[in-house]
């Protein structure tokens, strides 16, 4: 290698023998121990590229956060219809892991919470959180975050009022028994339907 131009802030065109080659991260190169005055050889050829697949791999990764929280394994799902081999999936949220970019615990307590807040019951926060990956421990522990099912259950009656229709309302957010039988308790039976 020649020379390295810096052409924009944290990347470098890379001269071999005079000619241009590639422009690459100067993380890729410092890692891979790629410099000035040093052979690119089959070796140092195959780090670089290694250290190009994890920083595709971390940004896809840290642009599918940008926006918001995502739990493990929707991150990976999503790296793997980008491309991205699983060394590099795994080696990229291991990563984010450690700086506590992708933390399931937090992801899946938000999310319960999000849901609640909306008026979600707890049959329906768990299908979101199975569906979304996460473990049953980190599920439970959310929903043990949340306010009983059957305090959200009465907010809603009182918005909405006591009868059949609130009753169909709750059991489609997912509702328990108990919180839709204190929706309808004061109504008879044949009011019901």
């Amino acid at each position: 290698m020649t020379a390295l131009r810096p052409v924009q802030p944290g990347r470098a065109l890379v001269v071999l023998d005079g000619e241009p080659w590639r422009t690459v991260p100067l993380e890729a190169l410092a890692r891979a121990g790629v410099g000035k005055g040093v052979e690119l050889d089959r070796e140092r050829l195959r780090a670089l590229r290694r250290e190009l697949r994890r920083l595709e791999a971390l940004g896809a990764a840290a642009a599918a956060l940008r926006y918001r929280d995502r739990s493990a394994v929707e991150l990976d799902a999503r790296l793997a219809r980008r491309g991205v081999a699983r060394a590099e999936r795994e080696r990229a949220l291991g990563t984010l892991e450690r700086a506590g970019l992708v933390d399931d615990e937090r992801f899946g307590a938000g999310r319960a919470a999000a849901l609640a807040e909306r008026g979600a019951g707890d049959a329906l926060i768990l299908d979101d959180l199975e569906r979304r990956g996460l473990a049953a421990a980190v599920i439970a522990a959310a929903l043990a975050g949340l306010e009983p099912e059957t305090v959200r259950a009465a907010r809603v009656v009182e918005a909405r009022g006591r009868g059949a229709k609130t009753a169909r309302f709750l059991a489609g957010k997912g509702f328990g028994e108990d919180a839709i039988e204190a929706a309808v308790a004061s109504l008879p039976p044949d009011a019901i339907s």
